[in-house]
């Protein structure tokens, strides 16, 4: 298959393949060897966990035994002894558990070795130990004693020292596979760099390659596109590519041969639109002194409605003035009720505190007769008293004086705020019946603004109505004029457009097509119509008012807009 002749597309994707597959298999590659030290490392790491962990304990339960021994020999109290005794036997059973569990693992010849030396040791310091126990038990404690410092203590330091030298092989052991894993997953990322390193190189060198069968096809196209650009439609077109490329050459090449059409028909028919823009500029002349006619004719009907409008207008101004009238009537009227209302209020507040007043009075009036029971009995009391109690008899007299003419001072007063009370109770009645009537006159200046405001919307949408009828004529005038002048502005256009159609034509002349030869430079052809008077306009229009300055715009005029003259009508209607 060739190369140039494989789309663009499958070229991108066996380039993308062609990666992807790469790093799939560098990604793989590096997860299964991953996965598979990760897995062997587990294993192992777990193995030499569990050693290091029986060598502990191993270690642990030995020190704790060789405690007890050493409290067994030395002690005389049977009870500790047969405890410790107790407690050496299940701890043994333990250690020995411990140490089939070590020897069952797979050891390396160094930690063999070192077993070796752990049971040799061990051996020693049992037998010193079977030793000792045997002279207690011969009732010989002080020898028993001896054995122990001098003999059986260094056994246990040095089983005790095998054991610890034990755990720590077992430590390094850990270490190094620790750090012999750490080295292989090192190389396993330096063979992922390198094949990275390939892959990269790989992906330049396609994309070099790529680039080229791209840029080379893209320089054919560019250089194509200048050559028509300037005008050269002649040239040859290469079109044996099977990509895209060759797609956009095989267009281009159909381009080149659409242009070369083209510029041909441009030819031919810039004469055809040269004879129709002569005729279009007659007609356009006839159009225009109609439409100015009809703009006369509207200018008559919008002064009509411009003098109707005034009229309604000045009703709607009468009819605003009279709702405002009766607008202020209805708020003086609501301010009257108000103050009706106000004094209503003040009147109740009067006839409250005239009935407070009265109360007072009362109580006065009580506190008079009781002074007057109180000096009659202090008079009493001054009888009895005979000639001592003479000036107090004066002295109660003048009391019970003063206080019978308090109570009828008070008496009095009740009587007059009585009166008032009641005065002013006949007031608040006719205050409240004088509110009553201001509320009812409120209502029917409110009603009467109502009414008054309702024919007043009526005139302002009636006036609104007719300003917009007004309007709308006059807009109407203002297009009839400006159509006028877009007649006229028409006919300048269509002598430009034949003027246009000879540059058109001068311009192609420029292209060289295939078969043919650049056409001659020509002059442009006269297809100025034949002047002819204009017509007037209508006589008959009556004068009309000025009209408001958005219709009043003058009708443009028709001769001096363009240098062309009307044609007669059985030419239009040729046309």
């Amino acid at each position: 298959m060739n190369f140039n002749n494989m789309s663009v597309a499958t070229k991108l994707w066996l380039a993308v393949s062609a990666i992807i597959v790469s790093l799939v298999v560098l990604i793989g590659f590096a997860a299964v060897r991953s996965a598979r030290l990760q897995a062997e490392t587990d294993v192992t790491l777990h193995a030499l966990s569990e050693r290091v962990k029986a060598a502990n304990t191993w270690a642990g339960l030995a020190e704790a035994n060789a405690v007890r021994t050493r409290a067994v020999i030395t002690t005389f109290d049977p009870g500790i002894e047969a405890a410790f005794t107790d407690a050496m036997v299940a701890t043994a059973k333990k250690m020995a558990d411990v140490q089939k569990s070590v020897e069952a693992m797979s050891l390396s010849p160094e930690e063999l070795a070192q077993m070796k030396k752990v049971a040799d040791s061990q051996k020693l310091m049992l037998d010193i130990q079977g030793k000792a126990n045997q002279l207690k038990s011969d009732g010989n404690s002080e020898e028993a004693q001896k054995v122990i410092n001098e003999q059986y203590n260094p056994a246990v330091n040095t089983y005790l020292a095998n054991l610890r030298e034990l755990v720590q092989q077992e430590e390094k052991a850990t270490l190094s596979y620790t750090q012999e894993m750490g080295h292989a997953r090192n190389m396993t990322v330096r063979i992922a760099g390198i094949a990275i390193a390939f892959i990269l190189v790989g992906i330049l060198v396609g994309s070099g390659l790529l680039i080229r069968s791209i840029r080379r096809p893209l320089d054919q196209a560019n250089e194509l596109a200048s050559r028509i650009a300037q005008g050269d439609l002649s040239a040859r077109i290469d079109t044996s590519r099977g990509d895209e490329f060759g797609d956009l050459m095989k267009s281009l090449a159909r381009m080149n041969e659409s242009l070369g059409r083209m510029v041909q028909q441009v030819r031919q028919s810039t004469d055809s639109i040269a004879t129709a823009s002569a005729e279009i500029a007659t007609g356009n002349h006839d159009l225009s002194v109609r439409t100015e006619q009809t703009s006369s004719n509207l200018q008559s009907t919008a002064a009509a409605m411009e003098q109707l409008t005034s009229t309604v207008q000045h009703s709607a101004d009468n009819a605003r003035q009279a709702s405002q009238l009766a607008a202020n009537a209805s708020t003086v009227a609501q301010k009257g009720g108000t103050v009706v209302e106000q004094v209503v209020s003040t009147m109740d507040e009067i006839n409250t505190s005239s009935k407070k007043i009265a109360d007072i009075i009362g109580v006065i009036d009580g506190i008079a007769f009781q002074t007057n029971i109180l000096a009659l009995n202090a008079a009493v009391e001054a009888a009895r008293a005979g000639e001592q109690g003479r000036g107090f008899a004066v002295v109660a007299g003048e009391v019970r004086s003063l206080a019978g003419r308090s109570a009828e001072a008070a008496k009095e007063i009740k009587g007059l705020i009585n009166t008032s009370v009641e005065k002013v109770e006949s007031g608040t009645q006719l205050v409240t019946d004088a509110g009553a009537t201001m509320n009812d006159i409120v209502q029917s200046v409110r009603r009467v603004a109502d009414v008054i405001g309702e024919i007043t919307a009526a005139s302002t949408e009636q006036s609104a109505g007719i300003s917009q009828v007004n309007d709308s004529i006059a807009n109407l005038d203002q297009m009839t004029q400006q159509n006028a002048a877009l007649v006229e502005q028409s006919a300048a256009a269509a002598q430009s457009m034949r003027e246009q159609a000879d540059q058109l034509a001068q311009a192609v002349a420029v292209f060289k097509v295939s078969g043919t030869r650049a056409m001659p430079q020509r002059p442009p052809k006269d297809i100025t119509p034949r002047p002819a008077p204009a017509q007037k306009l209508a006589s008959t229009v009556p004068p009309a008012p000025p009209l408001p300055a958005a219709a009043s715009k003058p009708v443009a005029a028709p001769a001096a807009a363009v240098s062309m003259a009307k044609a007669d009508s059985d030419d239009w209607e040729t046309f």
